[in-house]
């Protein structure tokens, strides 16, 4: 059994459900380790055939503040995007009926990561959004799964303008599920009433069936996505400079370029 140390699994229900918690308050931080911790979870306990549902909730305050900055440096951008879009892979694989229980704020790869579960419960004070943007850089999973999700052209908003949302507003762009001020009570409920009562395999190919469209795009173009970050947007003087200027809490100098 692994020891984790950016994550908490639980197993809740008769081992029916499998809650993983983003343990690195308080931004739970979505860096390399965490990702590889979740993906080994996720494989390890989540393919259990009685496991009906995984549920992905932050400790403390907020759900994540993204995937780590410094991961982000051009030295280090390559592996940090594929042990993401590894984590993606391994869900899609697992074929289980996914929640994000959302606090606070869920921003840049946080977001990517709720977005990709099936259902987000979120706490009336939730934030999201994509603010990649502001840092010249962009975000490669939600660029290919919003619009599934939301629509063109609000993903289009969220990842060009960089600016976040209410949990209202997610709500009514069909994002979030349910808003409430115990989205944790909501969740809670809605398991007991439509998870708990159904078939653990008719689930799982309910689930694996229900975003195949989506799931193919994402495997068919992430790799082509990835590699224009990597290969083309980091080559650019503005791309190092806004991931440097962050790190170094300063206002970025753009060149255009």
């Amino acid at each position: 059994m692994n020891e984790f140390k950016k994550i908490v699994v639980e197993r809740l229900q008769d081992d029916q459900i499998l809650r993983l918690t983003l343990n690195a308050p308080k931004g739970n931080v979505l860096d390399k380790q965490m990702m590889s911790e979740l993906t080994t979870a996720i494989r390890e306990e989540g393919r259990q055939k009685h496991v009906k549902a995984l549920v992905f909730v932050g400790a403390g305050e907020h759900f994540s503040f993204g995937a780590s900055v410094p991961e982000h440096q051009k030295e280090q951008v390559a592996e940090m995007l594929v042990t993401f879009s590894s984590l993606l892979r391994t869900l899609i694989e697992t074929g289980k009926p996914t929640f994000a229980l959302v606090r606070g704020q869920c921003l840049g790869g946080g977001l990517e990561l709720a977005a990709f579960c099936h259902w987000i419960f979120a706490s009336d004070d939730a934030m999201f959004g994509q603010p990649e943007i502001k840092l010249a850089v962009f975000p490669p999973i939600a660029s290919l799964i919003l619009p599934y999700r939301i629509g063109q052209s609000a993903s289009d908003d969220l990842v060009l303008t960089g600016r976040s949302i209410t949990a209202g507003e997610a709500s009514a762009c069909g994002l979030v599920h349910s808003v409430s001020d115990d989205p944790q009570a909501e969740l809670d409920g809605f398991i007991a009433k439509y998870i708990l009562p159904r078939s653990a395999v008719a689930l799982h190919f309910a689930a694996k069936s229900a975003r195949f469209e989506m799931h193919q795009a994402f495997l068919q173009h992430i790799a082509a996505v990835e590699k224009m970050y990597v290969e083309e947007l980091m080559t650019t003087a503005d791309a190092n400079e806004g991931i440097q200027a962050f790190l170094e809490k300063r206002k970025p100098t753009w060149k255009d370029a």
